[in-house]
């Protein structure tokens, strides 16, 4: 699970995703099961290049990797709720990946299970 707390800039956003990629990458093959789930409850807003790197970058690599489904605990702050809403709708246009948000860990799980 990837947590977020609060902003990132364009240097930390990109290294976590790149690194969360990178460890999905290596424990997939051991835990056929393993999805991708961001607690995105304090995340705050994302600079337009980020989201557009998100898109056209990351988003093809995770799905390369056997990523199908990005699960977000919902943002409690309206730039984090328009920034992951933003990054949803291009996301469905771009690409196979399914994003989602809910309230819990407990629902992040039976999503991705679903």
């Amino acid at each position: 699970m990837v947590r977020w707390n609060g902003f990132a800039n364009s240097q930390n956003l990109r290294f976590l995703l790149n690194k969360g990629l990178e460890l999905y990458q290596h424990y997939a093959p051991q835990y056929p099961g393993l999805g991708w789930v961001t607690d995105a409850r304090r995340f705050g807003a994302m600079l337009p290049a980020d989201q557009q790197w998100a898109v056209a970058d990351w988003n093809h690599r995770a799905c390369a990797a056997g990523i199908r489904r990005l699960v977000f605990l919902t943002p409690e702050n309206i730039f984090g709720q328009i920034a992951i809403q933003q990054y949803a709708q291009n996301t469905a246009h771009a690409t196979g990946l399914r994003v989602s948000c809910v309230s819990s860990v407990e629902a992040a799980v039976r999503e991705l299970a679903g």
